[in-house]
């Protein structure tokens, strides 16, 4: 019985001590306030956006970042940056075969085993820039970075979140916060800076992370003529990451919305139905 109690005092105060332990650092600060064009019931995703982005994961983040989960042909789906209804199947699809082309993808040679190099095709996934683990961290400072193909659901908030941190979380340590060689701060990023503050019963928002700033005005050049702002790019690659995430997203909402009007109509036939047949019937 003793042994009984003291494990549920121990019990009992590790419940009251966690909400503590939580709250032990601040919160990032709010995200930039921002509209997508998939939000909300009826949202879709802009194709020229979403090729926008792309360019800039590919001529930006691609240098770092894999995104292992998609194939080049995903980009020539239905909804996909460049789907186009004459090519049903995106296997077939030349603008997708010509982005394909620009990787080249590690191979075997059929014939010694050798592993060679080939110009990628539409079937091939995105390359990861880095042969392994060991050589991604060794070139990040020790840091690894994350594979991007669902990273949009992987964080609270999705694309509020990348849009936030990486369009306008990066600015100048606040006075008294020592940060690191190597590491840089953003306001957005979650972390406890308690430890690295002069002051600690004044800590500010936010936390480091190895990553530096990825954008810059006019680091990427839109074909559409948008203007290549940090805040352009860096919503741009938000609205790409989400759909990597959830390609389907729009597809879902459309058979959402044509459910609900055949349960509506369906429920609207029953209850007609049920009058008609039980009018002259005493209840």
């Amino acid at each position: 019985m003793l042994r009984k109690g003291i494990a549920l005092a121990a019990f009992g105060l590790a419940v009251l001590a966690a909400p503590a332990a939580l709250a032990s650092g601040p919160a990032p600060a709010p995200l930039k306030e921002a509209e997508f064009s998939f939000e909300g019931p009826f949202g879709k995703f802009d194709q020229a956006q979403l090729q926008r982005g792309y360019k800039v994961y590919r001529e930006v983040c691609s240098a770092c970042h894999a995104m292992s989960l998609l194939s080049f042909r995903n980009l020539g789906d239905k909804h996909g940056p460049f789907y186009d209804e004459k090519y049903p199947n995106s296997n077939d699809n030349p603008y997708v075969k010509s982005i394909a082309a620009e990787y080249q993808i590690n191979d075997i040679d059929s014939e010694t085993g050798d592993v060679v190099q080939r110009p990628g095709a539409s079937a091939d996934r995105f390359p990861n820039p880095f042969p392994n683990e060991p050589a991604a961290r060794a070139s990040n400072g020790g840091a690894l970075p994350p594979d991007l193909s669902v990273i949009a659901k992987a964080r609270h908030h999705g694309a509020h979140y990348i849009y936030s941190l990486v369009g306008s979380g990066y600015v100048a340590p606040p006075k008294g916060l020592t940060v690191a060689a190597g590491q840089h701060y953003n306001k957005y990023f979650p972390g406890d800076l308690t430890s690295a503050s002069a002051d600690p019963h004044h800590v500010p928002p936010g936390g480091v992370l190895a990553m530096a700033p990825p954008l810059a005005a006019g680091k990427v050049t839109f074909d559409d003529g948008s203007p290549s702002s940090v805040d352009q790019q860096a919503k741009d690659v938000a609205a790409f990451l989400m759909w990597a995430a959830e390609p389907k997203l729009q597809a879902r909402k459309e058979f959402g919305l044509a459910a609900m009007s055949y349960l509506l109509i369906f429920t609207g036939l029953l209850y007609w139905s049920y009058r008609r047949i039980w009018r002259n019937v005493a209840h």
